[in-house]
């Protein structure tokens, strides 16, 4: 499932072929549908546990960016640099149980159903949809959606392998619309295609899809640009015709008549604003700031409120991400030894107070983290892959390197030179070089950051005690989305993002088809025919337990590589609000949700 949770969305349009036979369609359409199991929420429902229906509508919400600039409206595309806010545009078929691993309920579809065998869903459009100008949604907007989005040259490639295991669609009436899927493997592609952000076709067949505008579109969701100040402040505001604000997936959420996001530069800057109250809610993600600068004359008269909330969302991965297309990167043994070098627990208790668990699996804080050596179960998944994945896999539990005890960096600096040899490597006049080639052991961190430094150079450090000559590269916001969606750096900081139904985002993380592919979140360069074949399983899971299993197998593959080198992660959300603001006692389990706010009445 998507992280549209974080991570959070050619030319010529291709529309795929239909069927000349429809295919069976559930007589039963439902008002939602749940990956395993059962819905939590009956069809009569009014709201989700965690928003308040009766939370009163008003107020401007004041947010923060960090960053250098944006020239788009239009997130979904490869040019440009959004809009903070663009999202609230747009909205999709269905909506996500923000307290369910995954279930999606009505939205734009009224209704849906599907077969028992998965191979199809059939979307109901309720007659009321509408998008922002006042005209209505219809199948034939769904369908334009679905073929600009998977075959537009200037999409974002994330979709196109989101959506690959759809083989036709169906316009079955103006209200109806089906999708056919190659197979009925791909157990959570009826729920993924919920999530769709609907178009209107009218409006884009007449304007450029594929072009980077200020211009605010003709959109669908609670929200409408009301003025953009390039670089500097986008301001939405809500729609009062917004036709869907009544539906139970809606109850109590979108509260605030406008929302403001600030721009800045530096987010010492950004702090210090928020503290001297120019804008109302900030998360805060610096464990330093957080112990240290909370404070002052508004915290302590109330005004301001500092507040952690646990979650229990999967924290995925944040890491020092390895590009392996570089030559100085292919070899497994040295991307090792490069991790052995950063001292994890130093970094933690000097620059973080003690406030982080250094994350152990790409699925960190779930149940789909690979622990210890493989299950019976996994061991049927992985042996037949024996020879194409490391042999660590089967025999030694992964575990990052740990400096706990005395001169234990000094170790792991032994053991760092060992596989540096091992690679090829040897010191010469204190200078890591290549035996064959006679080049040196030189790269670059790439950030965007200015305040990661701190963490850097100490870990620049401890690669020249192994002769490494390695270098931080500064950039602004732009340069940095443009770098890496082209790859070209040689590490930088970056994160993936995880659900707790992990399924055809795994493609666009990890597949060989988007090694190469400019714009797709492949930022590794992973190319293992045998993390496709686990990938595919991972999709195709039957139920819970053998998603849980397979996810696990794919973690272990993926940590033995040592494509990256791991950060760090909080099982809690560090907020700081303005008091006139206020949350529903219940907060959904996925974590905090701005939509769900509001303001407290004088």
């Amino acid at each position: 499932m998507t992280v549209f949770k974080t991570f959070a969305r050619s030319i010529c349009f291709l529309s795929f072929l239909s069927l000349p036979v429809l295919a069976d369609v559930n007589p039963e359409a439902e008002h939602g549908f749940a990956m395993h199991g059962e819905l939590k929420y009956a069809s009569d429902f009014t709201h989700f546990d965690y928003t308040n229906p009766q939370a009163p509508k008003g107020g401007t919400l004041r947010l923060a960016v960090v960053g250098d600039n944006f020239d788009s409206l239009n997130p979904y595309i490869i040019k440009g640099v959004p809009a903070a806010g663009s999202p609230y545009l747009y909205q999709g078929l269905t909506e996500h149980s923000l307290d369910e691993a995954f279930s999606e309920y009505g939205l734009i579809a009224e209704k849906v159903s599907m077969p028992e065998d998965r191979s199809s869903v059939t979307f109901y459009i309720n007659p009321k949809a509408k998008f922002s100008d006042g005209s209505d949604i219809r199948a034939k907007d769904v369908e334009f959606s679905f073929n600009t989005l998977t075959k537009h040259e200037q999409a974002r490639p994330f979709f196109n392998a989101y959506y690959a295991d759809v083989a036709s669609i169906n316009v079955i009436d103006n209200l109806t619309i089906q999708f056919i899927f190659k197979n009925n493997q791909n157990k959570e592609l009826p729920l993924i295609l919920g999530q769709i952000p609907i178009f209107s076709k009218a409006y884009w067949t007449k304007n450029d899809f594929g072009k980077s505008s200020l211009n605010p579109p003709v959109g669908n969701g609670p929200y409408i640009i009301e003025s953009v100040n390039p670089g500097r402040s986008v301001t939405l505001k809500r729609d009062e015709n917004y036709w869907a604000k009544d539906l139970p997936v809606n109850k109590g959420r979108y509260n605030f008549d406008k929302i403001i996001y600030e721009y800045y530069k530096d987010n010492t800057v950004a702090l210090e604003a928020f503290k001297a109250g120019e804008y109302d809610f900030r998360e805060e993600r610096t464990a330093r700031n957080w112990a240290n600068s909370y404070t002052g004359q508004k915290f302590d008269s109330g005004e301001l409120i500092k507040e952690e909330i646990a979650h229990e969302r999967p924290a995925g991965l944040q890491a020092f991400i390895i590009n392996t297309r570089r030559d100085l990167f292919k070899d497994q043994r040295v991307r090792e030894a490069i991790g052995y070098a950063f001292d994890f627990e130093w970094t933690n208790d000097n620059l973080f107070n003690g406030q982080y668990a250094r994350n152990q699996s790409f699925f960190e804080n779930s149940e789909l983290a690979s622990r210890g050596l493989p299950s019976k179960e996994e061991l049927e998944i992985l042996t037949p892959l024996k020879g194409q994945i490391p042999d660590s896999v089967f025999t030694t539990e992964f575990s990052t390197p740990s400096t706990d005890t005395p001169d234990s960096i000094r170790k792991n600096l032994r053991t760092a030179s060992k596989l540096l040899k091992e690679a090829g490597y040897a010191v010469v006049n204190n200078k890591l070089v290549n035996v064959k080639t006679k080049k040196p052991f030189v790269f670059e961190f790439l950030l965007y950051q200015k305040d990661f430094e701190r963490v850097v150079q100490p870990f620049i450090k401890n690669l020249e005690k192994l002769g490494i000559e390695a270098s931080i590269r500064v950039v602004d916001t732009t340069q940095y989305i443009n770098r890496s969606r082209s790859f070209d750096f040689d590490i930088m900081v970056g994160g993936f993002g995880q659900s707790n139904s992990p399924g055809n985002e795994q493609r666009e993380y990890w597949h060989s088809s988007k090694a190469d592919e400019q714009g797709s979140r492949n930022y590794i360069g992973i190319d293992s025919p045998a993390i496709d074949k686990l990938i595919e399983l991972v999709i195709s899971a039957p139920n819970r337990k053998a998603l849980i299993t397979r996810t696990r197998a794919l973690d272990r593959v993926l940590l033995a590589n040592h494509y990256v080198i791991p950060n760090w992660f909080n099982p809690v959300e560090r907020i700081a609000y303005s008091n006139k603001l206020t949350h529903p006692k219940v907060s959904p389990k996925s974590g905090v949700s701005i939509d769900t706010w509001w303001f407290k009445q004088p």
